[in-house]
């Protein structure tokens, strides 16, 4: 969740107060000005926070990110979500770039990648493992 409140909006400016959570460098609750757009907001953020693993290697064009808009509707008593996804190599979705944040706005980014063969490995090989064991245990005790 949010780890501290950043002002971006200069004192005496009218200002929207909206949380940041997920995959960006610095999540917390974004004192901005009035008008921001989506992406600014996520560059106020520190943008995306990519997979740091040293053991895999990435491939930018696999990694997707979604991004979620939600906020808390009096009339209709529900949370109401708008989702954008794209690309680390592709442009913006349509609307994403020219959506108005308003106050008491929660934004969500996830950074999704497919899974590489490494990963698959490091599931399967332990399972296999715990079977093999198991096949030699109950082998032994006969």
């Amino acid at each position: 969740m949010a780890e501290r409140i950043i002002r971006v909006a200069e004192p005496g400016q009218l200002a929207d107060s909206v949380n940041v959570w997920g995959d960006v460098g610095s999540a917390g609750r974004y004192l901005i000005p009035r008008n921001t757009s989506l992406p600014e907001l996520i560059s106020y953020a520190f943008g995306p926070r990519t997979i740091s693993d040293d053991q895999t290697r990435l491939d930018w064009s696999k990694l997707r990110v979604e991004v979620s808009v939600s906020e808390y509707s009096q009339e209709t008593g529900m949370e109401e979500v708008r989702t954008f996804r794209y690309r680390f190599n592709e442009p913006l979705p349509d609307g994403m770039r020219n959506f108005e944040l308003k106050n008491n706005q929660v934004v969500a980014l996830q950074v999704k990648r497919r899974p590489s063969f490494v990963d698959y490995v490091r599931v399967v090989a332990p399972v296999l493992s715990s079977i093999a064991t198991g096949f030699l245990i109950i082998e032994r005790l006969r």
